[in-house]
C-alpha cells in the first residue's frame, strides 16, 4: 500500500548527508563535553597495501582498525560502484536517488522494487534493530567494531582521493565520503537475512488484512485437518514452492576436502568453488589481511565484508556451500474475525502492530516526495501475505516469520575468528563460539591431514518433536512438501517457542551437539544437497529435519563431485594437481549415466532427427569449450521428465552415488528429446556448434571469452555456469553471469608449506577500463590458475605497487 504524505518536499535531489549515529537508544545519558570532544576526534590509521598481479591487495597493519582501513580502501578501489550501492541499500535510500519503481535484484533471492526494499530497511532503522544488536550479547566484539570503523574510513578515504571513473556510477551524487560504520553494519545485517526475511520483502511490505475482494486464498485451497494436508501435499508443485521459499535457487557451491589418508602429501587438500553471481551485492573480491605475529589470512570476501569469508591461513583452508537448513519458521495466528486481532496463549487477544514508514522517493520531475508505506508485526516478526506459499492473510488467520538471522550481528566475528584457526577442529570450535555462520556449510582441510564437513550454521531450535506438536494443518502441508514446519502462533510464546541448548552461542538456535559434522582423514564434500551423505561412505543421521533431509536423492552435481574423487582414488591418492584438475575436467555426470547401455542414443534415434542425433552420439560427454553437442544435451535435461518417469532404477538410499539410473526410452522421454532438438533448431544455433562459441563470459566489460562448464544440478556439471539477466554479449547463445566464482585449490604440502592456487572468474576490478577487469576471466576461459602470492617473498616477486595509507 502506498500513499503520498500530505507534505511535499519539492526539492531537487541533493547529495547524501549521512547521519552519524553515536549509539543505541537507551545506552545511557548523553556524554559530557569532554567526552564528546574525545568521541569526535577520529582515530588515526596506518596501513600498507601491496598490490600484486591481477590487482590482488595484501594489507598489512598493526591494529584491527588500520587493517580494516586498508581493506576498505582496497575494496573501494576495485568495486566502488557495487560497494556504494550496498551502502545506499543499507541506508534505505534507493528510492530517493534511483526512483521508487526501479527494481533491486541481488541476483540471489531478493527481487523487489526500490520502494519495497526501502520500506523494510527504513522500518529496521526506525526500530533501531542494528543499534540494539551492537550493544547486545548477540552483537559484535570490540575487535569487529574497530575493523568495521576502519573499513568505512578506508572507503571514505578512497572516495576523497579519487575520481570515480566506472561508468556504472561515475557522477552519482549519492556517493560521498560520508559513509558511517552504522551503514556498513546494516549492510552486513541485510546480507544475513538473504535466505530468510530477504525472501519475503514483497510479501512483508505488501501485507494487508484479507477483504472480500482479496481473501488471500491459494488456487488449491487450504487444508483444515492433518489428513487433508497430507492429501493436498501430493498435488502441490514442490519445485515452485521451494523456489518461492528461496530454497530452490541455483545459488550454491561445491567444496571437496581430502584428508591425509587419501592425499599424496599426507596432509590436507581443499578445492572450493562457490557458485555466486558475477555481478551485484554477492560478488567476491580477493584480499590478504595481515597483522604481523597476530593474524594472517587470505582468500575472498563478499563486497562489503572486511573479513575473509572463504580462504586459508598457514594451518587450515576452508570453503562454504549454501546449506539446506531453514533460517526461519512461519507462525500461523488465528484471528478474531477479519483484521489484525489474533488469539494468543490462555485465550488472550492481541493486535498485530501496524507500523508506518516514510520513504523519500525521486519523482519524474526531479523532485523528492515522501511516500508512506505500512507493515505489520507481531512479537515473533513481520506479518507476510503469501498466498502462493499457502500463507496468505485470510479472514481467519495470518502468518508471521521469526528469523534466526535477524537476532544476531555475529557474522564478522565468526569469520574473523575462523581466520586464526590452527586446525579444522579449531575452525569449527571458533565458528560455534562466534554463532554467526548465516546460511552456509563449511568444508575444510588442515596441514595435519584432517578434513571437515559441518553444517553448523544458524538454525532455529525446532526439534522434530516440537514441530510435530506445533504444526497447524497448513504448517503440516508446508512441511510435507518443502520440509518447512509451519507452527502454531497462538503458542509461539509458550509450547511452540524456539528452544535453547546449553552449548549454543545464544538462545533460540540449535547448539553444536544437534548439528551435523564429521572430521575424517579420508575425504568429504558438499554440493548443496543436505548434510546426510558427505562422501560415498559417510552418513550423518538423526538430526532435526529443519536442517535438511536424510536418505534423500542427490543431484547430478553432487554425484559428479563425488565421482571425481571416487574415480581418482581407484587409481591412487589425490595429489594437489589431480584435485584441482577436477575444476576444469568438465565431465557431465547425467550424460555418463544416461549413456549406459546406449540408452541416450536410443532415445534420440526414436525422434527421427538424424542430424542432431549424429552430433549427440559423437559428443565427448564433456562441457569443454571445444566440446560439440553439449548444448543439445543441456536443453534435453532441462526438458526431461523427473523421478520415476525418467529412470528405470529408482533412488536407493543405500546407494545414493549410483541411483537413480537407467534412462527410460518411453514416449515422454523421447518427446522431451524431440522438443530439445526443436528448441535448438529454433534458436538458430547449429547442432555441431562448439560449446565455447555458444557459452561465453558476460561479466560487464568482458570480451566474450569461451567458457567450459554448464548446467549444474540437472546435467551434473561441477563447474556450474548459468545465464541470468545478462547485459553484455547478449547476442550469444548463453552469456554467463552466474556460477563458478572465487575458486581456490589450497594444498598443504609434505614439507608443511601451503600452496594456494586461485581464480576469480569475473576478475578483481569491476570498472571495464581496468586492466584487472577481465584478466582472470581470460585465464578461466583458458583453464588456468593464479598463483596467489602468499609469503613475503612471493608478494615481493609479484609486486605491482605499494600504497602507504595514513590518516583518518
Amino acid at each position: 500500500m502506498r500513499r503520498l504524505a500530505l507534505t511535499l518536499a519539492a526539492l531537487l535531489v541533493v547529495p547524501l548527508l549521512a547521519t552519524q549515529v553515536s549509539g543505541p537508544a537507551g545506552a545511557g545519558p548523553a556524554p559530557g563535553r569532554a567526552e564528546q570532544t574525545r568521541a569526535a576526534a577520529p582515530p588515526t590509521y596506518d596501513a600498507t597495501v601491496r598490490i600484486t598481479r591481477h590487482g590482488i591487495p595484501h594489507v598489512v597493519a598493526d591494529d584491527w582498525g588500520s587493517l580494516g582501513y586498508g581493506s576498505g580502501w582496497a575494496t573501494a578501489s576495485s568495486s566502488i560502484c557495487n560497494l556504494a550501492d550496498t551502502l545506499l541499500t543499507a541506508r534505505g535510500e534507493r528510492s530517493k536517488y534511483l526512483g521508487p519503481d526501479a527494481r533491486y535484484d541481488d541476483r540471489v533471492t531478493l527481487d523487489a522494487t526500490n520502494l519495497e526494499v526501502d520500506a523494510l530497511v527504513t522500518d529496521l532503522h526506525n526500530r533501531k534493530v542494528v543499534e540494539t544488536l551492537l550493544a547486545s550479547p548477540a552483537g559484535p566484539s570490540a575487535r569487529a567494531k574497530k575493523l568495521v570503523r576502519g573499513y568505512v574510513a578506508g572507503i571514505n578515504r578512497w572516495i576523497r582521493d579519487n575520481e570515480i571513473t566506472d561508468p556504472a556510477c561515475a557522477g552519482s551524487e549519492w556517493i560521498t565520503p560520508t559513509a558511517t560504520p552504522l551503514d556498513l553494519w546494516y549492510g552486513v545485517y541485510l546480507a544475513n537475512l538473504l535466505a530468510s526475511t530477504g525472501v519475503f520483502v514483497k510479501e512483508i511490505v505488501g501485507a494487508d488484512p484479507a477483504t472480500l475482494d482479496d481473501p488471500g486464498l491459494p488456487d488449491l485451497g487450504l487444508p483444515t485437518t492433518n489428513a487433508e494436508a497430507r492429501e493436498l501435499a501430493k498435488t502441490v508443485d514442490r519445485e515452485a514452492l521451494l523456489t518461492a521459499l528461496g530454497q530452490n535457487s541455483d545459488f550454491g557451491s561445491n567444496a571437496t576436502a581430502i584428508g591425509g589418508n587419501d592425499s599424496s602429501t599426507r596432509r590436507g587438500l581443499l578445492l572450493g568453488n562457490p557458485h555466486f553471481p558475477w555481478a551485484g551485492r554477492y560478488r567476491f573480491t580477493q584480499q590478504h589481511l595481515t597483522i604481523p605475529g597476530v593474524y594472517d589470512v587470505a582468500g575472498a570476501s563478499l563486497v562489503g565484508s572486511p573479513a575473509v569469508n572463504i580462504g586459508w591461513n598457514k594451518d587450515v583452508a576452508w570453503s562454504h556451500t549454501v546449506s539446506t537448513a531453514y533460517r526461519f519458521t512461519p507462525y500461523e495466528y488465528l484471528t478474531v474475525g477479519p483484521g489484525t486481532t489474533y488469539l494468543s496463549a490462555n485465550g488472550l487477544v492481541k493486535k498485530a502492530e501496524h507500523r508506518f514508514v516514510e520513504v523519500e522517493a525521486l519523482q519524474a520531475d526531479g523532485s523528492v516526495r515522501t511516500v508512506e508505506e505500512d507493515l505489520y508485526r507481531v512479537p515473533q516478526g513481520y506479518v507476510i501475505d503469501a498466498p502462493a506459499m499457502f500463507m496468505g492473510w485470510l479472514p481467519t488467520s495470518f502468518w508471521a516469520i521469526r528469523d534466526a538471522n535477524a537476532e544476531h550481528l555475529r557474522t564478522i566475528d565468526t569469520f574473523l575468528s575462523m581466520g586464526s584457526a590452527a586446525s579444522v577442529r579449531d575452525l569449527l570450535a571458533r565458528q560455534d563460539a562466534g554463532g554467526g555462520m548465516p546460511w552456509v556449510n563449511t568444508t575444510a582441510a588442515d596441514r595435519h591431514g584432517d578434513a571437515l564437513y559441518a553444517d553448523h550454521s544458524v538454525v532455529p531450535h525446532v526439534t522434530d518433536q516440537m514441530a510435530t506438536r506445533c504444526m497447524t494443518p497448513v504448517g503440516l502441508l508446508l512441511n510435507q512438501v518443502a520440509g518447512l514446519p509451519g507452527l502454531n502462533g497462538t503458542l509461539a510464546d509458550s509450547l511452540c517457542k524456539w528452544g535453547t541448548d546449553a552449548d549454543a552461542q545464544r538462545p533460540g538456535i540449535l547448539g553444536p551437539g544437534k548439528l551435523p559434522e564429521v572430521v575424517t582423514r579420508d575425504w568429504v564434500m558438499n554440493a548443496n544437497d543436505s548434510y546426510w551423505a558427505p562422501s560415498d561412505t559417510i552418513r550423518l543421521e538423526g538430526h532435526p529435519s529443519i536442517i535438511g533431509c536424510e536418505r534423500c536423492v542427490r543431484t547430478m552435481r553432487t554425484r559428479m563431485v563425488m565421482q571425481y574423487v571416487v574415480d581418482r582414488l581407484a587409481d591412487g591418492r589425490e595429489t594437489p594437481s589431480t584435485l584441482r584438475s577436477h575444476e576444469y575436467e568438465n565431465r557431465v555426470r547425467a550424460a555418463e549415466v544416461m549413456r549406459e547401455d546406449g540408452r541416450l542414443d536410443q532415445v534420440c534415434s526414436a525422434t527421427g532427427e538424424a542430424e542432431a542425433c549424429a552430433v549427440l552420439a559423437a559428443w565427448d560427454g564433456h562441457s569443454d569449450a571445444t566440446s560439440v553437442g553439449t548444448h543439445l544435451f543441456e536443453v534435453f535435461v532441462q526438458r526431461a521428465p523427473t523421478g520415476n518417469a525418467l529412470w528405470q532404477v529408482p533412488f536407493d538410499p543405500d546407494d545414493p552415488l549410483n541411483t537413480p539410473r537407467g534412462l527410460k526410452t518411453t514416449k515422454p522421454v523421447v518427446d522431451a528429446m524431440r522438443a530439445a532438438i526443436e528448441s535448438v533448431r529454433a534458436s538458430g544455433v547449429a547442432f555441431d556448434a562448439a560449446w565455447g562459441s555458444l557459452q561465453v563470459a558476460a561479466d560487464r566489460g568482458s570480451p566474450a571469452y569461451p567458457q567450459g562448464g554448464g548446467e549444474g544440478d540437472l546435467a551434473g556439471n561441477a563447474n556450474a555456469l548459468a545465464s541470468r539477466k545478462p547485459s553484455t554479449n547478449t547476442s550469444r547463445y548463453k552469456p554467463i553471469t552466474y556460477g563458478s566464482s572465487h575458486i581456490q585449490a589450497v594444498s598443504f604440502l609434505a614439507d608443511g608449506t601451503v600452496q594456494p592456487l586461485t581464480i576469480l572468474t569475473y576478475s578483481q576490478h569491476e570498472d571495464p577500463a581496468s586492466p584487472w577487469s577481465s584478466d582472470q576471466t581470460r585465464m578461466f576461459s583458458r583453464e588456468q590458475w593464479v598463483s596467489f602470492a602468499w609469503t613475503p617473498a612471493q608478494i615481493q616477486q609479484q609486486l605491482v605497487s605499494t600504497v602507504e595509507l595514513t590518516g583518518p
